[in-house]
């Protein structure tokens, strides 16, 4: 059997599969997170042992004498410091605190940023969450030994081992992503050496081996622990996205178009994120949007429904009205790169009713995608199908604007969970079996929804319009 351990922002999920990759159990345990000023998102790593504690607790009521390999997957780009005797020096600052936003902009008018990592510097990012600290906290970045990312926090407590692995290297503004390793010079121009980051290996590798005392703990032998992956890579190996032309939509709160690579083609203009994969030799990009589900959701409050009966009520597929939303509630990631960006809904009339309304929001969010699928297509990535997960999927109107709007089939899995626990155990099986890509295949497919043909040009003519829309509401929200 193999565990997969998923690191989120809100809670520890935990699976055991066995040999056929079957779900044997799951087990969750809650995160909070901390807020102490504005634009401030903070967590304690010792939660996140004490969570891991509680699932693995859960998990072995099955036996877990069966165990081999351990992967790992967590919310990426986390900066975990630790003094030479690994002591936690500060709650983690999270991927979605901006309190470095100075400090990244600096970093990101620096050209060999994006040169050497194929990435703009957004303020999520961990090199400027140091820089902020060696500017506001001297006394704490003198005593700085090690910076992990949060799972890889979670590696050290499972194995003794300072490891982490390049999907989630990739994200820290410290990694040069074409040749998968730490950049000497990007840890000199900020102030770092390549002793304090951990040693590297590729996610399906072995990072260490559990420490005994663990495994007498939960009834384990000679467990080993997997190099694991990022959030959104960890994803994309657990739904088979991990060859050329392979991708997912991820219908969540925020949105993301996730494409598998077998080159390294970053453009840092276009806003997209340019990883290392968790597989050897593979690479990915997203475009992010930063509302999705989200979107739907506040306008569900406003008209004081629920997102599930305004997605329900809207029959066929329609071709797009005069009404068009912006998505952009709290700024925009791909390809605007812009935090002050606000969202708006334009083109109402008598006739706007709240279908229409419903209608419009969708449009909007799938435009913002269709923004993604040309910043990806701007680099030479070609979708020939898409995967479609997250709670949005659930809406059979969303699906088809979505194949239709994108030109690109949808392909819905059969019901399951298919995120991060599940690539994180597959990575671990790949590490404890030898075995390779072939393990991450893809979910069953329930159906297939196919672009809507006699609707193209009315969608195209739509996103015409959303993007000029685009471009009046940008100049107006500086």
């Amino acid at each position: 059997m193999y565990i997969g351990l998923d690191l989120g922002t809100s809670g520890l999920k935990g699976i055991l599969i066995d040999d056929n990759q079957k779900v044997v159990a799951e087990a969750t345990a809650p995160l909070t997170v901390q807020r102490p000023h504005e634009g401030w998102s903070e967590q304690e790593p010792s939660s996140w042992i004490a969570a891991a504690e509680t699932v693995l607790d859960k998990l072995a009521a099955q036996g877990l004498g069966a165990v081999k390999g351990i992967g790992l997957s967590g919310h990426m780009h986390g900066a975990t410091v630790l003094d030479k005797s690994d002591q936690v020096l500060r709650p983690c600052i999270l991927w979605n605190d901006t309190r470095s936003h100075e400090e990244a902009a600096e970093m990101d008018g620096d050209p060999i940023f994006r040169r050497v990592t194929g990435n703009i510097v957004f303020p999520g990012f961990t090199a400027p969450k140091l820089a902020w600290m060696r500017k506001h906290e001297p006394a704490l970045w003198d005593k700085v030994a090690m910076v992990l990312l949060p799972k890889d926090f979670l590696r050290l407590w499972l194995t003794g081992e300072h490891v982490g692995e390049m999907s989630d290297a990739a994200g820290t503004a410290w990694f040069d992503t074409g040749a998968r390793d730490w950049s000497d010079d990007l840890l000199a121009a900020a102030g770092l050496t390549r002793a304090q980051m951990p040693r590297l290996v590729e996610g399906s590798q072995v990072s260490g081996v559990l420490r005994g005392e663990l495994a007498s703990r939960w009834g384990m032998g000679n467990v080993v622990v997997a190099g694991g992956g990022g959030d959104n890579a960890a994803s994309g190996v657990g739904v088979g996205v991990v060859k050329a032309g392979q991708a997912f939509v991820s219908l969540g709160t925020s949105g993301v178009l996730f494409a598998a690579n077998d080159g390294y083609q970053p453009d840092p203009a276009t806003a997209v994120h340019t990883f290392c994969h968790a597989l050897p030799n593979t690479w990915h990009q997203m475009g992010v949007i930063l509302a999705a589900t989200d979107a739907l959701n506040w306008y569900a409050g406003l008209v004081g429904q629920t997102a599930a009966t305004l997605t329900g009520e809207l029959g066929p597929l329609q071709a797009p009205g005069k009404g068009l939303f912006l998505p952009y509630l709290g700024g925009e990631r791909t390809p605007l790169n812009d935090a002050a960006i606000r969202g708006a809904l334009l083109g109402l009339e008598h006739q706007t009713d709240r279908a229409a309304g419903t209608r419009a929001v969708l449009e909007g969010v799938t435009y913002a995608f269709r923004d993604s699928r040309d910043a990806l297509a701007a680099t030479g990535t070609k979708l020939e199908n898409v995967l479609a997960v997250g709670g949005g999927s659930r809406s059979d109107y969303w699906l088809k604007l979505i194949a239709t709007a994108l030109d690109v089939p949808v392909q819905l899995p059969v019901a399951g969970d298919f995120g991060g626990a599940l690539g994180a155990a597959r990575l671990g099986l790949m590490a404890a079996t030898g075995a390779g890509a072939e393990v991450a295949t893809m979910p069953p497919i329930a159906r297939v929804i196919e672009p809507d043909r006699a609707l193209t040009s009315a969608f195209d003519a739509g996103h015409a319009r959303f993007r000029a829309a685009q471009k009046a509401i940008q100049a107006l929200s500086h």
